[in-house]
């Protein structure tokens, strides 16, 4: 059992989420916004965090360097619908930037299930 955040700006996207995650027997938190998730980090310790990278106020790729500096062990799932842009690839950026894994929108849930297993096993949990 783990102790996960979503962030995604889509309330249903949320719900549906963290409904699949507490399923699975983990503790869930959920925020619309990079701002309030960050903001949620500085209270509570997370073992992962699931992060959608296309949000308004504060985007993805920005919550992902902040989290990373300050939660540097805390394991990342980025995710997006948007995909590319141009030349110009969200997920793969996001790998760069440090993000454990990655998720194009839409996936199968246990697609999410399976690579948050993946992160507590590398984060030896």
């Amino acid at each position: 059992m783990a102790n996960i955040l979503v962030v995604d700006d889509d309330h249903m996207v949320r719900q549906v989420l963290r409904t699949s995650l507490e399923r699975a027997g983990h503790h869930v938190a959920v925020a619309g916004s990079g701002t309030e998730a960050l903001r949620l980090m500085e209270k509570q310790a997370f073992d992962v965090v699931v992060l959608d990278v296309i949000m308004p106020e504060k985007e993805g790729i920005g919550t992902l360097i902040e989290a990373r500096q300050k939660h540097p062990r805390m394991k990342t799932i980025m995710m997006s619908g948007g995909g590319r842009t141009g030349r110009f690839d969200y997920l793969e950026m996001a790998k760069r930037l440090g993000a454990d894994h990655t998720l194009q929108k839409p996936f199968p849930h246990k697609s999410l299930l399976d690579l948050v297993d993946r992160c507590l096993a590398d984060a030896g949990q």
